[in-house]
């Protein structure tokens, strides 16, 4: 319980000093106050370009869907089509289809002469 009230202590006189120095560094005569006014200008003009940005980015986003949507729908259509040729088969032959870095070509197994029968 008392490390609980020494933290807690220690967060509070946190808060306390962090507050002391707030009210100390008020802008003195006019060249503070200039100083926070632009401050405050430079601050206000960075967030409403980030909102035009952001705005931007999200109609650029909106108006691309369409676009995408159609895609996808093609892709699927495609994968469909194969499915079903896959599932159907064809009339000729087809070679089956294998995965990327396979060896094709004619493989025997050779027996070794010491293996016992």
């Amino acid at each position: 319980m008392s490390q609980q009230r020494d933290t807690r202590n220690a967060a509070w006189q946190a808060a306390n000093q962090w507050r002391a120095r707030a009210t100390q560094t008020r802008p003195e005569g006019l060249v503070g106050t200039i100083k926070l006014f632009f401050t405050w200008l430079l601050f206000g003009a960075m967030m409403i370009v980030a909102m035009v940005l952001g705005l931007f980015l999200l109609l650029i986003g909106w108006a691309m869907m369409p676009f995408v949507r159609h895609k996808m729908k093609k892709r699927m259509d495609a994968m469909r089509a194969q499915q079903a040729t896959d599932i159907g088969g064809d009339s000729a032959y087809r070679e089956p289809q294998r995965p990327h870095g396979a060896l094709e070509g004619r493989y025997e197994v050779k027996e070794d002469d010491d293996t016992p029968r």
